[in-house]
């Protein structure tokens, strides 16, 4: 563990799959949650693996994740979704061959699909899939940003 003065402590490990994560322990005491859905934060995590069984049962061992339904994804095969409160939090799936490691995808809350899709390519940045409704009525697309760096976007209307 290393630590950022006036921030907390945090550690970059990797599961048994090789995707890496985070651990904070902030200074000071707990932030208030923030509500879901809220602009700017992350909304859903992805995780894209090489064994989607193994992974999903590590990370319940490790921080309860409990199934909250999977989905036939025909040829890429089964999305598993997890919930760890509430509300559910993320899915997990084996990673297509264009993805060469096993590695998070995080998706930010925007208000609106389209306009967002709009300021990535404005400021450089490349749509790699998307905007498509997903199962729930949310849009979602996909983006690599001027430098390289993979991530999402998920908005309630397009």
């Amino acid at each position: 563990p290393d630590d950022i003065p006036g921030v907390g402590r945090f550690a970059v490990v990797a599961d048994p799959q090789g995707a890496t994560f985070m651990f904070l322990q902030p200074n000071g005491p707990d932030q208030p949650v923030v509500p879901a859905g809220t602009p700017g934060h992350i909304g859903w995590h992805e995780l894209y693996t090489s064994d989607w069984k193994a992974a999903f049962d590590f990370y319940s061992e490790q921080f309860g994740w409990v199934n909250a339904g999977d989905f036939d994804m025909g040829p890429v095969g089964t999305y598993q979704t997890f919930t760890a409160g509430p509300e559910s939090g993320g899915g997990i799936m084996n990673k297509p061959e264009q993805i060469p490691v096993p590695v998070w995808q995080f998706y930010f809350n925007v208000p609106a699909i389209d306009a967002a899709a709009k300021r990535v390519t404005d400021n450089g940045g490349k749509i790699l899939m998307g905007p498509m409704e997903v199962p729930g009525g949310s849009w979602i697309v996909q983006c690599q940003d001027p430098q390289g760096a993979h991530f999402a976007l998920m908005a309630p209307v397009r």
